[in-house]
């Protein structure tokens, strides 16, 4: 692996902050990542923020073909370079931003549900997560390095500081497990905070199916809204537009307090009270919704 430092300087070109551009430049990170990755030969591998291929190149050497996402058009055009003189020829370069990217479509051209690795900037790491959500029936597993605190939240249990609404949207839908820690020496330029790379398993179907997935969604968005604030009082004050008599019968029959805090519930507690209330308000949050598109 060529130093990111070295080849950037040969080519002319600075790290874009805008853009929150680390990139990896110890070897052994990478062959950390992809010996836990459990990628096979026959896997088509959506890899997310290319770069300058410290992911790419070994990538190709073990995938059957790869599709390189990087939107910065200079990086880009390095990156194929570093693939030329690697031999690399199974590495497709997509110079899109990966929140444009239909992965249906990408899956369905593959004929296969795509693997996906990356090394995600901080500044979008939660919306391309949700990205990856939206698309999951086309995903089997990705492999997604996080600056660490949004790592622990991805993790988190219920009833701790961490747990949020990520927290809920990933775990609902997945398994998710730790792989290890990075260190923050190993990138250039060197981030403020180490990272940890973290493996997702999507489910289908998933352990708790909402009967309005979308609805379910904009409950959790709610209630993690005023996250100080009691269970009742979030929902009540929120823009789902629920009548307290009716909201209070949902909490009652699905044995939730209304006066827990979102924290507080599981992934099962949100389904349940989703189910509950989605007859009366799904249809409803819908159209709402949609009118605001």
């Amino acid at each position: 692996m060529t130093s990111p430092s070295l080849l950037l300087k040969a080519w002319g070109i600075r790290p874009r902050k805008s853009m929150g551009q680390h990139f990896l430049a110890d070897p052994n990170v990478s062959a950390m990542i992809l010996r836990r990755s459990g990628f096979d030969p026959k896997d088509i591998i959506v890899e997310i923020g290319a770069g300058l291929g410290a992911l790419t190149v070994p990538l190709a050497l073990r995938a059957r073909h790869v599709l390189a996402v990087e939107p910065d058009r200079k990086i880009a055009t390095l990156l194929k370079n570093e693939l030329l003189a690697a031999g690399a020829s199974n590495v497709t370069i997509v110079e899109k931003d990966i929140l444009t990217c239909d992965m249906q479509a990408m899956a369905e051209a593959s004929n296969t549900r795509l693997k996906v690795i990356g090394n995600l900037p901080y500044h979008i790491s939660s919306q391309v997560l949700i990205h990856l959500i939206k698309f999951r029936k086309s995903i089997d597993r990705a492999v997604l390095m996080f600056q660490q605190e949004v790592a622990e939240r991805l993790l988190a249990e219920p009833c701790t500081k961490t747990y949020g609404r990520l927290s809920v949207l990933i775990q609902y839908c997945s398994s998710i497990d730790s792989m290890g820690r990075v260190g923050a020496s190993s990138f250039y330029p060197r981030p403020k905070v180490d990272s940890e790379v973290v493996a997702v398993s999507f489910s289908d179907p998933t352990p708790f199916p909402a009967a309005d997935e979308p609805f379910l969604f904009e409950i959790i968005r709610a209630a993690f809204a005023k996250r100080r604030k009691m269970l009742k009082n979030a929902l009540i004050n929120s823009d789902l537009g629920f009548e307290e008599h009716q909201l209070l019968r949902a909490l009652e029959r699905a044995r939730i307090d209304p006066r827990r805090r979102a924290e507080t519930l599981s992934v099962e507690d949100f389904v349940t009270l989703a189910n509950l209330l989605a007859t009366r308000y799904g249809a409803m949050v819908k159209a709402r919704t949609n009118q605001g598109d």
